[in-house]
């Protein structure tokens, strides 16, 4: 069963109606994934080595469908979502609630944390700079639009240097290594107290 507009108000405050951001990027926008529209598009970035190496959903188009529809049809703790780029669709993105997160049990959480995952599927939008701009955007949509997240946090694998760069250049500070059941990750955070001066 879907998630109700009650949930997904309650427990992420409604990204859908998040509105578009100017970036020194271009306009950015978070819009939730349909499966029959956006599947085809999120397999082939799934398939892409550079991907696949941590994301590890590479395969037929029935594996990347089985990633989303959980967060589709689950209570709205996890939103799938098109990164949209100047009008085009380029990256990968979940907003999930950390503290209702099994990673809740691997750092102190906080009421109301909110995770950020993301992967840049475009291979011409990597490496020059424009995760780190839309990490900072997509981490400043969150912060806007939901009053009561205290911070931002991620747990890149601790091997993908240039996402743990990123997160810093974005802003958001290494916490710690955590031990998580399938990878080590770096703890990434971004404080609300601190966005200014970071």
């Amino acid at each position: 069963m879907p998630p109700t507009d009650a949930h997904v108000s309650e427990l992420l405050d409604r990204p859908a109606a998040w509105k578009p951001v100017t970036t020194p990027a271009g306009v950015f926008q978070l819009v939730p994934v349909r499966l029959e529209r956006d599947l085809a598009v999120i397999s082939r970035w799934m398939n892409d080595p550079a991907v696949a190496a941590f994301w590890e959903l590479a395969g037929a188009e029935t594996v990347t469908a089985e990633h989303l529809m959980p967060q589709l049809g689950g209570d709205g703790r996890s939103l799938p979502c098109l990164g949209v780029l100047s009008g085009i669709p380029m990256s990968y993105w979940e907003i999930y609630r950390a503290d209702l997160d099994p990673l809740a049990r691997h750092y102190p959480a906080r009421p109301h944390d909110t995770g950020i995952h993301l992967l840049i599927g475009e291979v011409n939008k990597r490496g020059h700079g424009v995760g780190t701009t839309l990490l900072r955007a997509a981490s400043d949509l969150v912060l806007d639009n939901r009053p009561l997240c205290p911070r931002v946090v991620a747990e890149p694998d601790l091997r993908n240097t240039p996402s743990v760069s990123a997160f810093l250049s974005a802003g958001f500070r290494f916490s710690a290594e955590v031990e998580l059941p399938d990878k080590r990750a770096a703890l990434m955070i971004r404080d609300r107290t601190h966005r200014a001066q970071l």
